[in-house]
């Protein structure tokens, strides 16, 4: 298992899908699976599209209208909505390796989803053969 570490800003998605990449290339796994996980409760992983940046943007915006700050919670951190968000999107993807490559599609990346920074985060990926 690799392990990887960001240090992100306050609210974003960041494209980790080269670091993924990498970790699938220095595995030599041809034929297998790829496991990339988030251990941490307000933030996740998703993969999504890569290149158009209001993707992102509009992501951030929906995910902000949907689960917006609240004074009825009760999480004495005051981060209720960051936990929500995380819980929605996930804290893992999997994604099949063929030829030794990423199985994306051609808009697809990996991303990192931060709703409760800036903050110093991790994640993992767990290459697997068959």
């Amino acid at each position: 298992m690799k392990t990887f570490e960001l240090s992100t800003p306050a609210y974003d998605l960041i494209d980790i899908t080269r670091q993924v990449e990498q970790a699938v290339a220095e595995s030599g796994v041809q034929e297998g699976l790829c496991c990339v996980y988030c251990p941490h409760t307000t933030a996740a992983i998703t993969i999504n599209e890569n290149a158009d940046p209001d993707v992102v943007h509009d992501l951030l915006l929906a995910l902000g209208d949907t689960f917006p700050d609240r004074a009825a919670f009760r999480h004495m951190e005051g981060n209720s909505h960051a936990h929500l968000k995380s819980s929605v999107m996930g804290c893992s993807e999997t994604i099949p390796v063929s030829s030794g490559r990423l199985a994306l599609g051609t808009w697809q990346g990996v991303y990192f989803c931060e709703f409760d920074g800036p903050r110093h985060r991790r994640f993992f990926v767990q290459v697997v053969g068959s």
